[in-house]
């Protein structure tokens, strides 16, 4: 039937997308406090970032429970976009792949290539709604008078696009593209060929899908590698994202990628690309986890709900 082959397609999409959506809404704290501890060290030269704890107790305290999920909306229509290409695309590759390959299973290095073609895919799709978190995160650091106010994403992108044009809803692409390509190598891919690794040290036979243990290893591992590739990228990435001119020269703080890079390891030195790190982990590891088990579920209800084998 038409219908239900296009369901078959759709269901990477729809079910990745469904999985990556539900995991940020439960770790936007985290995200939040991220952001905010990568931002520290821009806005406050020579001072050592706070832990993502005493930022979000901080905020609690001083804003209420509700400020920790502060730009969830743009979270949320991120993982919409961004959540549901990169891991569409990323099974729809390794498929298409196997295919090729005769229906046998790929190497590490066919899944890299998947892992890096979707995740830059993604990050061109979902860039302006990143653009939009991260100024939805971190308006509240600026100077009361330098504050925007943001009310809502959909205010966020158009006020981006209105006062500084529509070029400024894609600023920080190309360490977004590299940042995406090494998320979904370090989560996507290093999760697939991590299964094998732990499945094998659990004598899982994994010959009706790997057991619950293998997929909380496997996930974990993948958690600790997405995070290690992706977050000199991430750093870079907020900087850019977040930058605003200078109210005297109206310059940009930083001239691009490798400006920001030099200056990051000028300022701060090699561990300056590391800020954050512990929240940033502590956000990627349960990211990655809650999106690798999810979507197991997600998917057996959607198969089951349109009558798919």
């Amino acid at each position: 039937m038409p219908e239900k082959s296009f369901a078959k397609i759709a269901e990477p999409f729809v079910c990745g997308g469904s999985a990556a959506t539900f995991a940020s809404c439960v770790i936007h704290p985290m995200d939040l406090a991220k952001v905010r501890m990568q931002l520290f060290g821009q806005l406050n030269p020579g001072k050592k970032p706070p832990g993502f704890s005493t930022i979000l107790t901080n905020m609690v305290k001083s804003d209420g429970i509700m400020s920790v999920y502060q730009g969830v909306d743009a979270a949320i229509g991120r993982q919409l976009v961004y959540g549901t290409a990169r891991i569409g695309l990323h099974r729809a590759f390794s498929d298409k792949l196997k295919e090729i390959n005769d229906g046998k299973p790929i190497n590490f290095g066919m899944k890299t290539i998947s892992g890096m073609a979707s995740g830059s895919i993604a990050v061109c799709i979902g860039t302006p709604f990143d653009i939009a978190l991260v100024r939805l995160q971190s308006d509240s650091m600026a100077p009361v008078a330098e504050r925007k106010n943001y009310g809502n994403v959909f205010n966020a992108l158009t006020r981006t696009a209105k006062e500084e044009g529509v070029g400024a809803l894609y600023k920080g692409l190309a360490p977004n593209i590299l940042r995406g390509m090494a998320m979904n190598v370090g989560m996507l891919a290093c999760y697939d060929q991590a299964k094998e690794t732990v499945g094998k040290l659990l004598g899982d036979p994994m010959t009706d899908g790997p057991a619950l243990t293998t997929q909380i290893g496997a996930s974990c591992v993948a958690g600790f590698t997405a995070a290690l590739f992706s977050m000199p990228f991430d750093l870079i990435k907020s900087r850019l994202m977040a930058q605003k001119p200078d109210p005297t020269t109206g310059k940009m703080q930083y001239g691009g990628v490798a400006d920001c890079a030099m200056q990051v390891m000028k300022k701060e030195g090699p561990i300056g690309f590391f800020g954050g790190f512990s929240a940033y982990y502590g956000r990627c590891a349960p990211h990655a986890m809650i999106i690798l088990l999810s979507i197991e579920s997600i998917t057996k209800g959607y198969r089951n709900v349109l009558g798919l084998n």
